[in-house]
């Protein structure tokens, strides 16, 4: 399609009463401006951010992520509001398609109906059940005639409930000629991008309502917007995935971040939170653990286990209460209350309960190894960086600081020291 997008971020956002930019809060995982970005680039292949309150953290945040984004800083001293936003882009394409980065809801779908047809402008309006506080779009017949706020509004047309929600797809000859015209001569001197309607209405050109829903259009504001749109969101991504074949427990009460996959058959109690760009197949995750951008296959975890960043669990069981962190384990058992950091597990060995790896000492991190068929006793800590090699048996309680060759028995406790009648002693029986 010979489309180009256009996608305004360049407003201070105040009402989110915070120092990050707002496009930048995230919804479901990803920053609201991004979700934007992935549903543009189904659709075209030149794509322009406008940028100016915070321009660099947010192109930084940007080009972290994406390429060929191009950039455009609004002079926004000079030429404030929406309309201001568009004054020197150049564009690639014959039909422009203008959203804006707090809309995190919208839809491929609804886009492709915005930028279909011949009209030389396609206008999104929705309509409402309560349009009071809401500019109001007067249509004739089939086509958008006027925009009037609410102050402007006659008495009948207090009564119409279609209003502007503010995305727009023009014919490229209109906005060149249209934003250089712009006029900041109102209330706010401010250059509208609504008033580019006004000038093709009075040339007589065909300006074409395209009906949306509420929910897609919603403009995120303020904190309560951002949780209601991570509400929606969330509802989305459940209901997909559901669709697709996994099994959830209250879903409600489960958290899956936009970026995770999942592949074949699994299952997710209450409670679960999935974050990151996690990948989870044919993976059972129990009541109120979390996996945090790591890969979990053929494995069951928990309740309340915690796998944290860059781990990979495939055919293992993770128990309640377990912490995983930055570790490989293939085929292990790990029942209960221990923590398994920078660690690498081989198959059929099996952690205690109370096992630590100790993998800090302040200044660096280091690393366990653990081969095949070892048995790790209860409250052991393994000080790295070790290796425990091939059916090794480490006895319970045991703090282990060199390396076990296969097939050793290590021990480290402490003399067992007994006192005859130390209770009555102490407590002057």
């Amino acid at each position: 399609m010979s489309l180009s997008v256009v996608i305004l971020a360049a407003g201070q956002g105040t009402r989110m009463k915070s120092s990050k930019p707002k496009v930048l809060h995230e919804v479901s995982g990803k920053p609201m401006l991004f979700h934007a970005i992935d549903a543009a680039q189904t659709l075209s292949d030149d794509i322009t951010v406008v940028l100016y309150h915070q321009a660099e953290r947010i192109e930084k945040e940007i080009t972290d992520h994406y390429t060929d984004i191009h950039f455009h800083l609004q002079d926004a001293i000079e030429f404030p509001g929406t309309g201001g936003a568009m004054k020197g882009i150049v564009f690639e394409h014959e039909r422009i398609l203008i959203l804006n980065g707090d809309m995190p809801l919208i839809t491929t779908q609804s886009l492709q109906a915005l930028v279909s047809g011949d009209a030389d402008i396609n206008m999104s309006v929705i309509e409402m059940e309560n349009s009071s506080g809401y500019g109001r779009v007067i249509i004739d017949e089939s086509n958008v005639k006027e925009i009037v706020e609410e102050k402007d509004c006659a008495p009948e047309q207090k009564m119409v409930k279609t209003v502007n929600a503010g995305i727009y797809a023009v014919k490229k000859e209109l906005l060149d000629r249209y934003i250089p015209a712009l006029s900041n001569a109102n209330a706010q001197s401010e250059y509208y991008l609504t008033d580019i309607v006004k000038m093709a209405v009075d040339e007589g050109r065909i300006v074409h309502p395209v009906y949306v829903k509420e929910e897609e259009f919603k403009g995120v504001n303020s904190k309560l917007d951002l949780a209601e749109a991570e509400v929606i969101m969330q509802q989305r991504i459940k209901e997909k995935l559901m669709m697709a074949g996994v099994i959830m427990r209250l879903p409600e009460t489960i958290y899956i971040d936009s970026r995770a996959i999942f592949e074949g058959e699994c299952i997710l109690e209450n409670g679960v939170s999935i974050q990151g760009v996690s990948r989870i197949i044919n993976s059972h995750i129990k009541t109120h653990s979390i996996v945090e951008d790591s890969i979990l296959e053929n494995s069951d975890i928990g309740p309340m286990a915690r796998i944290r960043p860059e781990s990979k669990i495939i055919d293992t069981h993770i128990g309640n209460f377990v912490e995983v962190k930055k570790s490989i384990l293939t085929g292990v058992k790990a029942g209960h209350l221990s923590y398994i950091g920078d660690a690498t597990i081989d198959e059929g060995s099996n952690i205690g309960a109370g096992v630590i790896t100790c993998n800090y000492d302040g200044k660096a991190k280091y690393q366990t190894v653990i081969g095949k068929n070892v048995f790790v006793g209860s409250d052991t800590q393994l000080v790295a960086p070790v290796i425990i090699e091939d059916e090794v048996i480490i006895a319970a309680g045991s703090t282990i600081n060199k390396n076990i060759a296969r097939g050793e028995l290590a021990i480290s406790r402490a003399p067992l020291k007994r006192v005859a009648g130390f209770f009555d002693k102490f407590f002057g029986k």
